[in-house]
This record gives C-alpha cells, sequence and structure tokens, in this order.
C-alpha cells in the first residue's frame, strides 16, 4: 500500500501579508488527498486537504477526539492537547452518545429563536464600544477585536459587564507562555462561571440539562469552553473582517456575504482541532496506524470549494461547531453597526500593507495591527 507524500510542517508563525497566498496551502495541496508531517510533538502525522474525504473523516467515528488516543510520547504541552475525556467532561473531547448528550445540553443556548432575540442586543454592543474609543486613529486589535466577542458572551451567559476585563485577561493568558499561566487563566474563568451562576440565567439552565453525574468543576469547564472558544471563533475573523469592510475593494458589498466570504477565506481555526484514529485502517489508499494523529486542512478545502459551496469553516459531522449561527451574527452585526453608523471610517494603512500570522500550531492567524480612524 502507498504511503502518504511527505510535506513540510505547515504550523508556521512567518507573517504573510493580507492578500497574499499561503505557500504551504499550495504544497498541501499539490502533495496529495491524505499527506504526511512531522509533527512539533515529535513524530509523523496526516493532514486530509480533500474536501470529500474531510467530510468522510468527520463524520467516520474510527477519528476520535479524545486525547488519550494521542501518541504517548508526545509532550501534551508541546502539543496544545487538552485533558483527556477521562479527565475532563468536554464537548470537545467526548465521541459517541457521551457527546450527543452534552452537546443536546448546550443546544438550547445556541436556538435559532434564541439568537434572533439576541441580535439587537449584539448591534448595541458593537455600537457601545466602538463609541467609547477614543476619537482619532484607533488599533482595534489591541482591545476592540478580543474585547467584542466577550462583551456578547458574557451578556448571553448574564455575567455582569464589569467581568468582561477578567474574561479578556483569562483568555490572553491562556497564550502567553502557555501552558505557564494557564493555572491562573484557569481560576479566572472559574470565578467567571460563578458569576455566570449566581442568577437563573443560561448557565443555571445549562447545569440542569448537564449529564447525569456531572460535578461543579464539570459545569465550570464548560462555562471556561464557551467563553475561550466563542472568543477565538470570532476574535481572530473580526480583524480579516474590519480591513475588508474597509479596505478590500474585492470584498462582498452585502453584510452576509461579506461574513461568509471572510469567515471561508480567513478561518479562525485553520485546522481541525486534533483527531486520533481508534484503530488501524485505510484512508484513500494510505494505510494508518491505530492512535495516528490526523487533522483536516479547513483552510485549503475552503479555499478550493468556491465560494458557493458548503466550506468547513465550522467543521462537519457530530462535531460541528455548535457556536456557529452566534459567530455569524456577532460578525453580521459589526459590520452593519459599521455600515450604519461609521460610513466614513476608513483604515489607516493601506490594506495589501496589512500583515498577520499565527502562533505556529493549528491555530488560526491574526492581524498584527488594524489602524482604522473612525467617522
Amino acid at each position: 500500500m502507498p504511503e502518504a507524500a511527505t510535506v513540510t510542517c505547515p504550523f508556521s508563525t512567518q507573517a504573510h501579508a493580507i492578500g497574499a497566498p499561503d505557500p504551504h496551502r499550495a504544497e498541501l495541496r499539490e502533495a496529495g488527498a491524505v499527506v504526511q508531517a512531522e509533527a512539533p510533538a515529535g513524530g509523523p502525522f496526516w493532514i486530509v486537504t480533500d474536501a470529500d474525504l474531510a467530510r468522510e473523516v468527520l463524520a467516520d467515528t474510527r477519528f476520535a477526539k479524545d486525547t488519550a488516543l494521542a501518541p504517548p510520547h508526545w509532550d501534551r504541552r508541546v502539543a496544545g492537547l487538552e485533558p483527556t475525556a477521562a479527565e475532563q467532561l468536554s464537548v470537545t473531547t467526548l465521541d459517541g452518545e457521551a457527546h450527543g448528550r452534552l452537546r443536546r445540553a448546550f443546544a438550547p443556548l445556541f436556538s435559532a429563536t434564541r439568537m434572533r432575540a439576541a441580535y439587537p442586543r449584539l448591534l448595541a454592543i458593537a455600537e457601545r464600544l466602538l463609541a467609547r474609543l477614543e476619537p482619532g486613529e484607533v488599533d482595534l486589535v489591541q482591545d476592540f477585536t478580543t474585547r467584542y466577542p466577550l462583551a456578547v458572551l458574557c451578556d448571553l451567559l448574564a455575567i455582569p459587564d464589569e467581568h468582561v476585563d477578567t474574561a479578556m485577561a483569562a483568555c490572553r493568558l491562556m497564550h502567553t507562555d502557555y501552558p505557564e499561566h494557564v493555572g491562573q487563566a484557569m481560576s479566572a474563568f472559574a470565578d467567571l462561571a460563578t458569576a455566570a451562576l449566581a442568577g437563573d440565567g443560561p448557565a443555571t439552565e445549562l447545569a440542569g440539562r448537564m449529564p447525569p453525574g456531572s460535578t461543579r468543576r464539570d459545569l465550570h469547564y464548560q462555562v471556561f469552553t464557551l467563553l475561550f472558544a466563542g472568543q477565538l471563533t470570532t476574535d481572530l475573523t473580526i480583524g480579516f473582517l474590519v480591513a475588508r469592510l474597509l479596505g478590500d475593494p474585492a470584498a462582498p458589498t452585502g453584510d452576509d456575504e461579506l461574513v461568509r466570504d471572510t469567515l471561508r477565506r480567513h478561518p479562525p481555526a485553520p485546522f481541525t482541532l486534533w483527531r486520533f484514529t481508534s484503530t488501524e485502517l485505510d484512508l484513500a489508499g494510505v494505510r494508518l496506524p491505530a492512535n495516528s494523529p490526523v487533522l483536516i486542512d479547513i483552510k485549503g478545502v475552503n479555499e478550493r470549494v468556491g465560494p458557493d459551496d458548503n466550506d468547513l469553516t465550522f467543521g462537519a459531522g457530530p462535531h460541528y461547531c455548535i457556536g456557529a449561527q452566534l459567530a455569524r451574527l456577532e460578525l453580521r452585526a459589526l459590520a452593519e453597526t459599521f455600515r450604519t453608523h461609521y460610513p466614513e471610517a476608513r483604515l489607516t494603512t493601506p490594506f495589501d500593507d496589512l500583515r498577520h500570522s499565527g502562533p505556529g500550531g493549528i491555530m488560526g492567524s491574526r492581524l498584527h495591527a488594524l489602524p482604522v480612524v473612525l467617522r
């Protein structure tokens, strides 16, 4: 049986101009539907680059999310792995019925009815946060792109607005000298969970739907997941959205189209979270041993399917992102706020000169700066 073509590990901290093609994607695309690379934590891993095959993998129960299946020699910190499913109840590491039960507990928080009802509040939050910025030139990456999604999430979870700064600091600690400050960050997230559970809001509803045997610690971890993952999902994309809105002559003119196209071109997660084969298996003619680490190249697939097809920005299959609709609405509300209240806002750096880079792992890329004059 043939082996997968070997490519350079695509995890890069290299900076790129906002409109420049990613050279790694060309190499991945040309190498085949399944390619192999050397993992930063050691040993081989495999990347699925074909759109149809990617959807098959995302629906295949043999590709498990439980990090207990990761190669035993991996340094879990280098690989950025979550606790195993046995160590911590989490919607991102459970599979099968256990995942389904926990997902059903979350689902009412993101129902279509609830999201539509929340949209006026998203508009109000975007308007309020932009209005409080200092007159003149501001760098939206310095504060706004992180603050806006966390202000939305705190509002939806009935966490008082004065805690948004705590949420911002905790999210940033998760990325500072990882994992040196994770304990401090998780302590802050626990305080935020306590604030969310102080009344009869959505977090209390979630508590009442948690699977039998869940602990208080499990509940706190779910609130952490909502805040941290919800922030990441839109924080990274906001910069690209506003930059395109204000400076990209090729950007779609409709808000919904702009949101969809920006998420497709600049997905907040260019790869899926790690999956691991639970058994030896054949994948498009490539034999993968049990416990093989596998990723889907979301960004590469998105580039190949085109703007009118279903992309993989929010995944597919049982682990499709629960908060996808909220993320889209947040971005739409921000675009609408700019068009309505700041029609003469402009970039102070030419669009083509804006640069971005990622942290060197599976997480997405962020603009280095987004200097804007609000008018």
